[in-house]
């Protein structure tokens, strides 16, 4: 079983280049985008870590390109929740154009979580992160 939310994005002028494409680094930033709504849905947002005493930096991004966005369109981010045993966060995610039913990109994060006063990095899973996976019925 998987958590998955979509959100849809309109690319904004100050996401192309001269050409009207967006930049490439832009798709990262997309990415972002989902992992807020998933975390708006789920219960799962930065703030939630942080009140728990962990940030969470993104220590991996992967990106495969397939086709561009411009200037004007509409892009569907589907954050894919990845359940693993690791004291990390990994998340997929598939970009697709709504207007042609192509795919944009596919890509993954991976985050880790640091004490927020210490900046250690935590090699277990923190309790509160185990309570929300058990209460979206990812651990028994």
């Amino acid at each position: 079983m998987g958590l998955t939310e979509s959100t849809s994005i309109q690319v904004r002028f100050n996401e192309v280049d001269s050409l009207g494409i967006v930049w490439h680094g832009h798709y990262v930033r997309y990415f972002e985008d989902g992992r807020e709504a998933f975390g708006e849905k789920y219960g799962l947002r930065y703030l939630d870590f942080f009140e728990q005493g962990y940030t969470v930096p993104v220590v991996n991004v992967q990106c495969d390109y397939k086709r561009s966005l411009r200037y004007g369109d509409m892009v569907v981010v589907e954050t894919r929740f990845v359940d693993n045993m690791a004291a990390k966060i990994k998340f997929e995610y598939t970009l697709t154009n709504p207007a042609t039913g192509e795919v944009i990109a596919k890509g993954s994060t991976v985050q880790v979580f640091l004490d927020k006063e210490t900046t250690t990095l935590q090699l277990t899973t923190p309790a509160f992160f185990n309570a929300w996976k058990k209460q979206h019925g990812l651990v028994q």
